[in-house]
């Protein structure tokens, strides 16, 4: 701590001294104490920076691993082309598809019933009813005019959608008028509409207003593998698993259709190289941390034992084998080590064996003790998601260190304000005596005058 001299000037002046400025001083020399820890504060919170920069890291290391390894992740991906897409369209493959070809025949196309009344003028009155039966349902009759709706043709389309009886009422206008059309909510035989009127036309002279079938429901006839299937849409759902495709016409040469289900080897390539390039991220930031910053100053975690704690289960975890299959480590898959210690992919030995043994790559990744299982405990071991991962830790330590740190500045800070208190009303005491020497020098100099004639002053 330094020295605070005090200036008083001439005890007799009656100035006295500058009490905040002397008070601000002494504090500045009591709160120097602080410095040291302050300064471990500072450090040990740019070592948290760094710590959870390699935890956020490690955590997309972790989800790029557990896309290639998670059952239903991107090993699981299926694509898949038509060899005829006039005829049928492939919509998608989810995971649950099995590579393979299949042969697939469409003999006819899926068609909803419909049905539709004869020609109104839109403003006509109308009378009566429609009965509506949609496949083996119940009928159902409505009134033309009731309560609620106008006895119109709108209204009475209006009526049947509000009487929610599987079907879909519209009015169709064009040059000639309107119709009221009726088309089944069900594709399909199973959709097909049994339909009848009672309809007048009361602006008509009550001339009557027929309900016909325009179109029976149809289901879609198909032969997969030669086996032949039914569907009630032409959106096909079940007949290959996992497989969704679309019928768009039904040749009449009886042409064959090829679907092809394959791996979706290039999303895997993908997956696979977005894990060497953060792999590569990670041990970036672990060098970047053994060197010096830019000033010159040592990084944060420099000479720190977690850095070669991260690199050695890193790198032991990578150039380990798992399994006896023919892809059992990660150079089976075109992935090697640099000097540096990255990762490089080589993209023609993965896209090699993708297309001739996926069996063994999936395997490799998913199997219990699979490099995918087995890397992924590494890296939960590593990172600063579970309790007693190594950064996890690390960062736990940290906070204790801090909160030691914090109690004593707060603990210092409480003394030097109570110091404060006390010397500035100490120094205030001192001044004010300061101040009052003069007047106490003239009142002896007036006695002494009196008792013995002389006056300073005129001497």
């Amino acid at each position: 701590m330094g020295n605070v001299g005090l200036s008083f000037g001439s005890a007799t002046s009656g100035q006295g001294f500058d009490v905040t400025a002397t008070v601000n001083q002494i504090v500045t020399n009591l709160q120097a104490v602080e410095t040291p820890w302050k300064s471990q504060l500072t450090k040990l919170a740019n070592q948290d920076t760094q710590l959870s920069s390699l935890g956020t890291q490690l955590s997309a290391l972790t989800t790029d691993l557990q896309n290639l390894s998670d059952f239903i992740g991107v090993m699981a991906g299926k694509q898949g082309s038509s060899s005829n897409e006039n005829i049928l369209s492939l919509s998608s493959a989810d995971s649950s598809a099995i590579a393979g070809t299949h042969t697939i025949t469409v003999r006819n196309l899926a068609q909803t019933s419909s049905a539709a009344s004869d020609i109104v003028v839109a403003s006509d009155v109308l009378t009566g009813s429609v009965t509506i039966q949609v496949g083996s349902g119940d009928a159902r009759t409505i009134n033309a005019g009731d309560a609620s709706t106008p006895a119109t043709i709108s209204g009475l389309a209006t009526a049947i959608n509000r009487a929610n009886i599987g079907v879909t009422a519209t009015v169709l206008t064009d040059v000639k008028g309107s119709r009221l059309s009726i088309v089944s909510s069900t594709g399909g035989s199973a959709g097909t509409l049994t339909v009848s009127s009672s309809l007048a036309n009361s602006s008509s002279g009550d001339a009557g207003v027929s309900l016909m079938q325009i179109q029976p429901g149809k289901d879609a006839n198909i032969l997969v593998d030669g086996v032949e299937l039914s569907s009630a849409s032409n959106t096909v759902t079940n007949a290959i698993p996992g497989v969704v495709f679309q019928l768009l016409s039904a040749p009449a040469s009886g042409e064959a259709v090829q679907v092809v289900v394959t791996n979706d080897t290039n999303s895997v390539a993908s997956a696979v190289n977005q894990f060497v390039k953060d792999y590569n991220a990670v041990m970036k930031a672990i060098y970047a941390q053994e060197g010096n910053d830019s000033s010159g100053a040592p990084e944060p975690l420099y000479g720190s034992p977690i850095l070669a704690r991260l690199q050695e289960a890193l790198q032991s975890g990578l150039i380990s084998t798992y399994g006896t299959g023919a892809v059992n480590a990660l150079y089976s898959l075109g992935i090697s080590f640099n000097r540096d210690g990255s990762l490089s992919l080589n993209g023609d030995t993965l896209t090699s064996i993708l297309n001739s043994n996926y069996a063994d790559v999936t395997a490799f990744f998913q199997d219990s003790g699979g490099f995918g299982a087995t890397f992924g405990k590494t890296l939960n071991s590593l990172g600063n998601v579970y309790s007693t991962g190594t950064l996890t830790l690390a960062l736990k330590e940290n906070a204790s260190q801090e909160k030691a740190l914090k109690g004593s500045i707060a603990k210092q800070d409480e003394l030097i304000a109570m110091q404060k208190d006390r010397l500035t009303a100490q120094l205030n005491a001192a001044n004010q005596t300061l101040q009052a020497i003069p007047p106490l020098v003239d009142q002896i100099s007036m006695m002494y005058s009196a008792i013995t004639g002389y006056n300073s002053k005129n001497s």
